[in-house]
Formats: C-alpha cells, structure tokens, sequence
C-alpha cells in the first residue's frame, strides 16, 4: 500500500467533492471513509485509476451520509411538530434502527460508534470527542464495525444496554456540540421507557429530562456560554424538573441503581436548590462516588474534583484534582476555577487561556477566554 500515494491524492479528492457540491467537513469525512476503504481493498485488487476510484467511493460515502442526514432531520422536524410531553407516540422505526445497529456481533463499544455514524447522525470527529479517542482511531473502529456488519443477518437484535449508551451519547452531543440531537434523543429515551420496563432506561430518561430543563438558561442572548451557578433558574423549565425528579423517584425506589440513575441524582440536586449558594454538595460528592463505584470513569473522577471543591474548599478540590491525567478533557479548566476559588488569579488565568486553546466547542472556546481577560484586567497587587 503506497501511503505516500493516498496522502498526495487526498487533497484533490476533497477539492472535487467540495466543487460537487458537499459542505468541508462532510467531504472530509466521505474522503477518510474513502481511504480506510482504500487501505482495505488495494493490496489484493489495486485500481488503474487510483484517483478516479477514491472520488468515485468518496462521493457515495457523501451521498449515504446526506441521505441518512436528511433522514434524520425529517424526524426531528415530525418531533418539532409533535404536541407536548405526555404518553408516548407509536414508535416508528427509528429505535428498532439503534437496536439492530447494537448488533451481538459488534463489542459495545463498536457497536456504538456505528449507530452514532449511521443513525444517530454525528461526525467521526463529534463520536472520537466523545469518546476521547483519536479521530483516526474511531474512522477505524467505525470502518471495522461496518465490514462486520455487512456479512451477518439482522435478526438478532443488540442489548438494551448499548442502546441505552447510543442514546446517552446523542443527547450529550445535541447538548452541548454542533448538532442539535438532545429532542430526538428524549423522543426515543421516551418511547424505550414506555416499551420497557427497566429503572435504567428510567433512569436515563430522567437525566434528559433534567438536563434538557436547564438548556435555555445555559446560553446569553449573545450566544456565549453561562455557567450553572450563573444561570437565571427562573429561566428552567419547572414541569420537565418535576417529571425528571418523578420518573427517577419511581426507578430508584427499586434499588437496583445504575450510572444513569446515580447520574440523574446529581442532577436532581442542582435542579432542586433554588440558588447556586443552596447546593447540596455534600450528597453530590457521595454520589459521584456511587458513579465511581459503578463506572470508574475519568470523567466522573473529574467532575467530583470540582463538587469536592465546592464541598471540602478549593485546596481539598485541587487535591483531588491531582489524582487524575492531566490530559484529560477540561482538566486544566477544572484546575483553572479551583486555583481562582482558592485565591490565586495569576495561576488561574494562565490556566484559563491554555484551557481555551485546549476547547473543541467554540462557545466553550470564547468562555474560557473571557474567564481569562477577566482575570487579566484585575489590578495586581
């Protein structure tokens, strides 16, 4: 395989789809499925045309992609028009898509990432993000995902369990990234809850429900980001809270808890303290510690840092803090607000605008920015 040949052609490949019609990020996404494709099939069956079979593959990726696009935006516009929440409508297809995508020949993992890309309409890029990979790693994952499926019969469905992590990535994309997924995202958290009954799926839908409730205080009319203890609560919405708080009591009077119960609680606190000041954030840190117990995820160790910190003070955060990779996602904007809360604005600034180099998300981009000039303008004593 001539790499050096695939690099040489890749930016012709991606100037023709662009004149063609496709937007850039969609032409790069068709071009790289259209390399790993290449990497697959030249080695046993190399084209004469190397440059018109890699735009020939390419322009079809662009073209299933649009369509599963369209697709999806068809159904969030049908969501649009729906009345308000109450019992759920008749299912349509598209829960039976991310169940048959979760397919048991696929690892979790794998099977996941294909149901973002095919279904659930996210970039390779927005699904490596969430899953703090190298972009190249997830196309490969997602290439590799759909050789397998090619070859195997969709009549045994996936578990509820992975789509459940289908769904919870969605809505975390829609909530904070460039695609707005979090409606359709609760539409089917919604119709899996009515379909089966599992305190997990309930416990999911909750934590929808809770997030979704705080989504118009979460941005000025400018755009730009407004954190949790600064938003107007008057702004949340009072009726998805109390349903949220409801559907969770019911799942964990149960006791069979999981992530996404533990993960609705923390979220249920915030929502019940009528200030930021009234924050329970003692019971938070014990449940992120349930979270670590069930999850050990990184980013739960994360995010109790900071709950630590609120609870405990800044140094006792700061400790906490020191405990984790400094290479993972928003750990130096964690490390930014805890030395601020700690009295020491030089180090916070300098943190805050490595912070912002760091961002992905452009509004998370220009806040930590902001957080940083603010401080920069202070006198110095």
């Amino acid at each position: 395989m001539d790499e050096a040949l695939l690099r040489s052609l890749t930016p012709s490949v991606l100037a023709v789809l662009v004149r063609r019609g496709a937007d850039f990020a969609a032409a790069e996404d068709a071009v790289q499925e259209a390399l790993l494709e290449a990497v697959r099939v030249w080695p046993a069956d190399p084209p004469r045309d190397a440059k018109g079979w890699l735009i020939t593959v390419a322009w079809r990726k662009f073209l299933d992609a649009a369509r599963a696009d369209t697709a999806r935006r068809r159904r969030e516009d049908l969501f649009d028009e729906a009345p308000a929440p109450g019992p759920a409508p008749a299912a349509d297809d598209t829960l039976q898509l991310y169940f048959l995508c979760a397919h048991p020949s696929l690892t979790p993992s794998s099977a996941v990432a294909l149901t973002l890309r095919a279904v659930g309409g996210l970039t390779t890029r927005q699904i490596a993000r969430a899953y703090l990979v190298p972009e190249a790693t997830m196309a490969q994952r997602i290439s590799r995902a759909k050789r397998t499926v090619s070859t195997v019969r969709f009549d045994r469905p996936g578990d509820v369990a992975t789509v459940l992590r289908v769904l919870y990535l969605v809505f975390n994309e829609g909530y904070s990234g460039d695609v707005d997924l979090a409606a359709e995202a609760v539409r089917l958290t919604r119709q899996l809850a009515a379909a089966i009954d599992h305190p997990e799926v309930a416990g999911l839908l909750a934590l929808m429900l809770l997030h979704h409730a705080r989504r118009a205080a979460r941005t000025a009319p400018d755009g730009s980001l407004v954190p949790l203890a600064e938003q107007d609560r008057g702004r949340w919405d009072t009726g998805a809270i109390a349903e949220g708080v409801t559907v969770l009591q019911k799942a964990l009077a149960r006791d069979r808890l999981g992530e996404y119960q533990a993960q609705a609680a923390v979220a249920a606190l915030h929502a019940d303290a009528p200030t930021a000041e009234e924050t329970d954030w003692v019971q938070i840190v014990e449940w992120y510690d349930e979270l670590i117990r069930l999850t050990g995820s990184p980013v739960v160790r994360l995010n109790r840092a900071v709950a630590v910190g609120e609870a405990d003070g800044p140094r006792a955060g700061l400790a906490a803090l020191a405990e984790l990779d400094p290479a993972l996602p928003r750990h130096t904007a964690v490390a930014a607000y805890l030395h601020e809360r700690d009295g020491d604005p030089i180090t916070a600034a300098r943190l805050y605008a490595e912070a912002a180099r760091k961002a992905h998300d452009l509004a998370e981009r220009d806040h930590l920015t902001r957080q940083a000039a603010r401080l920069n303008s202070r006198p110095r004593h």
